[in-house]
């Protein structure tokens, strides 16, 4: 459903030389994957006789007993609408071949032999088995006519977009893979049996191999290798399965144990993925297609949907991630400043999330640059809704980074103003909202002409996505550092200064993060905090997923939906998800006037809506066919 293909990588515990009970291990783990809605189960290269078989490799009982076994397997799995990829030696043309044998429903839909054979120190398969031929030729298999050659591809009927294609061990070592033709003929995703011996530090070299290769050929990846039960003669094999999509391992398994690893791939999104690049061109008219009927089934994704899919899932390399990002943010502000000729700038602080990062962030690039914080002039301007602890919060973090700091009232002019304009006080309408963002948003921009500075802009991506902001107000700055940043990123960086940062700092950003979002427009009582934001258009980490997949991955709607009620199990109820996102489609396509004007901003993150670079769209688009309009349970 989707364009989701489930996925499984088995390591069986082989018998060398005993095809029987090999077929048997085969057999019992593919119905155990199928028990689990898998469509495709990849097994080692040579499994059905075991890899290290060597010169038992020229007896032709042991090449007769595979061929036997294999239909035995299909005989066995017929019943089971999944794909099986099996290896072993088969004897064709006056050769020997390590071939993957593909087959659905009992079938054998093709035969792909190995083309490249590695020898030396890597092992000696040019003793026994020739190169594979790329043409597909027929040979006969069990009474039943079969395509054989390098260049098959494998498709499904129901989903256009599901193209299996397959290469064996060492042909993703090679200078140009098997894999690189498949792709550029239409393959989506990509088959590797492998019997890749283990050695100290090869792990890390073969993950960077085979995520590569997924990455580069904008596709899935599912590499299966030998493991316990091959012969330990000279090697040891460890059993090394991953699971790649588009360069990310979606699933791995330890080492040295053998077993089923599972993974779902998501074919529609590799398919929108090479229709954007213009580098990936299509040339299929040296492949053989064979075709196949798999319906899609209602399985849910194998494996954890994020719930916060631009915060990093890898703790181990949070430090470095965030340093990156601050560090992007940092040099594109250094940019501009050395570009104005400026070493000043104005900055609007609340005491709010966004404000404090951006000021983090122009205090690393002073830093950067040699350059005192004082030439970093912050401004609180309290009004009608803001609370005492934003204000105290303002205060404290401008005096522990520096800053040169100012506190002005914008009550008395902003009375003034509703005078001039007929504005009622007791009127708490958007216009008594947006008046005060707009005359601070002024005084920055007078202030920078004093200092011979500009304004850095604090809006973030999220609030960009929604447009909340107040047009010409906060959503104006002369450069917005936060502007590829949604809202749960920030989150997440900021907490991250905090870890590190000295007892003083510590504190002031601790309470900044546990103080709720809001735009402090309307009067609270007592000094406190009368609007949270999230009350208003929903909860910043549905709107950041919605953003995520429609715009990175161009999901549509009703998949978002999908998606979110599986990550959200638990948290929201589907109907609560769906008004939201009904909500989020709203506003991201009601408000694009205002990104089309956005000011420049440095892109961090797979996303950005500058209609400069990455979002280009009519500010007038319908909306219509993107509410949703299913749920799931």
């Amino acid at each position: 459903m989707y364009g989701f293909v489930h996925v499984a990588a088995i390591t069986p515990t082989v018998t060398v030389a005993n095809p029987e009970k090999n077929a048997d291990d085969i057999i019992k783990q593919a119905k155990e994957a199928y028990k689990r809605g898998i469509d495709v189960v990849v097994f080692p290269e040579l499994c059905i006789t075991g890899y290290t078989c060597n010169d038992l490799f020229f007896n032709n009982q042991l090449l007769d007993e595979a061929r036997k076994k294999l239909c035995t397997i299909g005989a066995a799995l017929k019943e089971m609408d999944m794909i099986i990829v099996v290896g072993l030696p088969f004897a064709v043309f006056g050769k020997l071949y390590n071939v993957a044998a593909v087959l659905y429903k009992g079938e054998i839909l093709g035969m792909v032999p190995k083309s490249c054979l590695p020898g030396g120190r890597d092992g000696d398969e040019t003793r026994y088995f020739a190169q594979g031929n790329e043409c597909p030729q027929e040979v006969l298999v069990g009474g039943q006519k079969v395509p054989f050659g390098t260049n098959l591809l494998f498709c499904s009927r129901q989903n256009e977009n599901f193209v299996l294609g397959v290469e064996l061990g060492h042909d993703v070592w090679s200078m140009i893979p098997p894999s690189c033709r498949h792709a550029a003929a239409g393959a989506t995703v990509i088959a590797n049996l492998s019997a890749d011996s283990e050695m100290v530090g090869k792990d890390c070299f073969r993950r960077k191999l085979v995520s590569s290769q997924s990455a580069r050929l904008l596709g899935g990846y599912i590499y299966a290798s030998a493991g316990y039960g091959e012969s330990t003669t000279d090697v040891v094999f460890a059993g090394h399965n991953m699971i790649c999509e588009n360069g990310t391992i979606r699933s791995e398994s330890k080492r040295f144990q053998n077993g089923i690893l599972y993974g779902t791939l998501d074919t529609s999104f590799l398919a929108g993925e090479r229709q954007k690049q213009t580098m990936f061109h299509i040339h299929a008219e040296h492949h053989q297609r064979v075709y196949f009927n798999m319906e899609e089934r209602q399985t849910k994704p194998i494996g954890l949907i994020s719930k916060t899919p631009f915060v990093p899932c890898d703790e181990a390399s949070k430090e470095k991630r965030c340093n990156e990002i601050m560090t992007m943010q940092a040099l594109g502000l250094r940019k501009r400043m050395e570009h104005i000729g400026c070493k000043n700038v104005v900055l609007g602080i609340s005491g709010g999330l966004d404000s404090t990062h951006a000021l983090l962030v122009t205090a690393e690039t002073f830093k950067m640059m040699g350059l005192s914080p004082k030439g970093i002039h912050t401004v609180t301007m309290p009004c009608f809704g803001t609370s005492d602890r934003t204000y105290q919060n303002a205060i404290k973090l401008a005096e522990q980074l520096g800053t040169t700091f100012y506190e002005i009232n914008i009550k008395e002019s902003v009375l003034k103003h509703f005078a001039d304009i007929g504005q009622d006080p007791n009127q708490k309408d958007v216009t008594f909202e947006n008046a005060q963002a707009r005359e601070r948003t002024q005084i920055l921009m007078d202030m920078s002409n004093q200092l011979n500075g500009f304004v850095v802009g604090t809006g973030d991506l999220s609030e960009l996505a929604l447009g909340f902001a107040t047009y010409n107000g906060d959503h104006m700055s002369m450069y917005g550092v936060n502007a590829s940043v949604p809202k749960t990123l920030m989150r997440y960086l900021v907490r991250y200064v905090a870890d590190c940062a000295n007892d003083g700092l510590q504190e002031i950003l601790y309470d900044i993060l546990d103080t709720p979002v809001s735009p402090e427009l309307l009067p609270g009582t007592n000094g406190a905090i009368e609007q949270v934001t999230e009350d208003i258009v929903g909860p910043y980490e549905l709107h950041d997923f919605f953003l995520y997949y429609f715009v990175r991955k161009n999901f549509q709607v009703d998949k978002i939906l999908y998606l979110a009620t599986i990550a959200f199990d638990g948290v929201y109820e589907a109907a609560v998800i769906a008004k939201w996102l009904n909500i989020f489609m709203k506003r991201f396509f009601s408000q694009q006037y205002k990104r089309s004007c956005m000011p420049d901003g440095p892109k961090v993150g797979s996303v950005s809506l500058s209609p400069r670079g990455d979002l280009k769209m009519a500010s007038d688009c319908a909306v219509d066919l993107f509410i949703p309009h299913a749920t799931h349970s």
